[in-house]
């Protein structure tokens, strides 16, 4: 238990928060209008119904107001340099962000299908009353006329269409009708498309599609308007429904029992979201001041594996270890924009990302800087960033265990690059003593462009003395038989045979138990950050490896895991 608290604990309050705002605002506003008085004629044509429409509506509001805020990175980058003097764990929530979007997305999506189920209930109920189909109060209700001295409570007010398309025909000829309905399928389409294998494999399908929020939040913001639950005013004299409920056919005709009179709103739905929406229109103002901006290529390389290099000069650009720019190229698309880890260090006077082939994107690219003449500029490049991740903080760790798969390495890149900058200029302000590296490939060619980098390192560790500062491990996830043939062969050589590194390439998967408890050994009293730029599933493995561990007592070995997000 202690070992989840040291891990978890600070993310699993910040949600129980979260549920609990969730659940009260259902909870206040479903007792809202089951009991106010103001809501009683209305409960009286719609039922249970009213409330399951106006509670999840509610949490509707809180959630879209919070939807935005996770995307807007310049403001989390804003905090997180904010957050620098609260600790790593304050720090590590912002690493989050993109979960926290996604379960902030998943309510929208449950609380939208509640809130139009009870709708399509309400509708059947109007239009029933409407047509005297239940009691003398109900009818008596739904003809009370939008006149001068009258307001309507029903606002089902055609008779002469046929009864089964009356609802249908409310729908699309409302302001609430026609803006729920465009609401609704545009939230269908972004979740639909938010789906892992086509964000993958389609990137530009849920590109496009994810900015019909435009469309969403214009048609909330709009759909309130509609007024179509209404509810009493107060009329002088004073309408009592205790006393004129059942006698409808006096009402105006007695002192007692004028005519009541409904009305609905005023909207609310705008007071939740107008702050973050005029945060995130900032946001994107300021990727277009930076679109703006004049970005040099200074070298393309094209390496093995089919992996692109980009060194760019921008001025005033300024960045810090592991930390990630979007690009966007107008030749390929104006509109879209691509997340990439900058590979370069905070020392060096450019900035680098590696760009693996994985997608449309990316493939159109390779080829136009393929063709290139030699020594050309490429085509124009938007630089939008850098923002912060979070390994950022691998220098706030006395031990740091950096786990990388595939183009998962491009973050550690950055801070093996800068470890060697501050090792040269013997910078005094570097804290961690120890860092294990782990990088795990399915083909050796991907290694071929970082092994470069690794010998630079091993060499500058043994000139000073230092050879126990890093300790790496590659592990190649596949191979075939030809490959293994020729380690055999060269089995007893001093470097390895596929990355010319003294530390001997490894062939399947890390036994993680093993690594955890060799670090926990080797280091008994330290915090050690845990880093992964990967898949999920390792993601997963990691972490509870962290967690199994950790020690509670705080003289003693803690893991704290972090992973990239993007």
């Amino acid at each position: 238990m202690g070992n989840w608290i040291i891990n978890h604990g600070l993310t699993s309050l910040i949600l129980v928060v979260w549920m609990a705002i969730n659940i009260f605002l259902f909870v206040w506003y479903y007792f809202i209008y089951d009991l106010n008085e103001e809501y009683y004629y209305t409960r009286h044509l719609l039922g249970s119904a009213l409330s399951w429409a106006r509670a999840p509506a509610a949490v509707l509001n809180f959630n879209c107001m919070l939807i935005l805020l996770p995307v807007c990175r310049n403001l989390l980058s804003l905090f997180r340099g904010s957050f620098v003097c609260c600790g790593r764990t304050m720090r590590k929530q912002l690493d989050k962000n993109l979960s926290f979007h996604k379960l902030v997305a998943y309510t929208i999506a449950l609380m939208t299908a509640v809130h139009l189920i009870a709708h399509l209930l309400n509708l059947e109920w109007y239009n029933n009353s409407r047509r005297g189909v239940y009691d003398t109060l109900s009818t008596a209700l739904s003809d009370l006329e939008d006149t001068e001295n009258t307001t309507y409570l029903n606002p089902m007010r055609r008779t002469d269409t046929d009864a089964q398309q009356s609802p249908t025909f409310l729908v699309f000829t409302s302001i609430a009708g026609i803006t729920g309905v465009i609401i609704t399928l545009a939230l269908i389409l972004i979740i639909t498309s938010s789906m892992e294998f086509i964000r993958r494999s389609y990137f530009e399908v849920f590109w496009y599609t994810h900015h019909l929020f435009v469309v969403f939040f214009a048609g909330l913001v709009i759909h309130g308007a509609g007024f179509i639950v209404r509810k009493q005013l107060t009329t002088d004299p004073p309408h009592n429904y205790t006393l004129c409920k059942d006698r409808s056919a006096e009402w105006g005709r007695i002192p007692e029992c004028p005519i009541p009179k409904f009305g609905g709103g005023p909207a609310q739905t705008w007071w939740w979201v107008i702050g973050p929406m005029i945060l995130y229109v900032c946001e994107r103002l300021l990727r277009f001041i930076r679109y703006m901006q004049k970005v040099q290529y200074r070298k393309i390389v094209m390496h093995p594996s089919k992996v692109l290099e980009l060194q760019m000069v921008k001025d005033g650009f300024k960045m810090d270890v592991g930390q990630y720019i979007f690009l966007n190229c107008p030749a390929i698309s104006e509109l879209e924009w691509h997340p990439f880890t900058m590979t370069s260090a905070p020392e060096e006077d450019f900035f680098s990302v590696h760009i693996r082939s994985a997608g449309d994107w990316t493939d159109k690219l390779i080829d136009i800087m393929q063709k290139l003449p030699e020594g050309a500029q490429g085509p124009k490049m938007g630089v939008d960033g850098p923002f912060g991740t979070a390994s950022e903080d691998v220098f706030d760790y006395e031990v740091s265990m950096l786990v990388g798969a595939g183009i998962g390495i491009t973050p550690f890149a950055s801070i093996l690059k800068s470890i060697w900058y501050k090792f040269k200029i013997s910078n005094p302000k570097l804290r961690t003593r120890k860092i294990y590296f782990y990088w795990l490939c399915r083909e050796t060619h991907a290694f071929e462009w970082f092994a470069d980098l690794l010998q630079v390192l091993e060499k500058e560790m043994e000139a000073r003395g230092m050879g126990d500062f890093l300790t790496y491990k590659l592990y190649l996830t596949g191979w075939d038989q030809s490959h293994i043939t020729h380690v055999v062969v060269h089995h007893d050589e001093d470097t390895d045979v596929v990355t010319g590194l003294k530390q001997k390439t490894h062939y399947g998967r890390p036994e993680w138990d093993k690594e955890f408890e060799q670090v926990r050994k080797e280091n008994p009293t330290s915090v050690v950050g845990t880093f992964l730029c990967g898949p999920a599933v390792l993601a997963k493995v990691l972490e509870k490896k962290c967690a199994k561990y950790s020690d509670v007592d705080p003289r003693k070995t803690k893991f704290y895991f972090n992973k990239e997000n993007f």
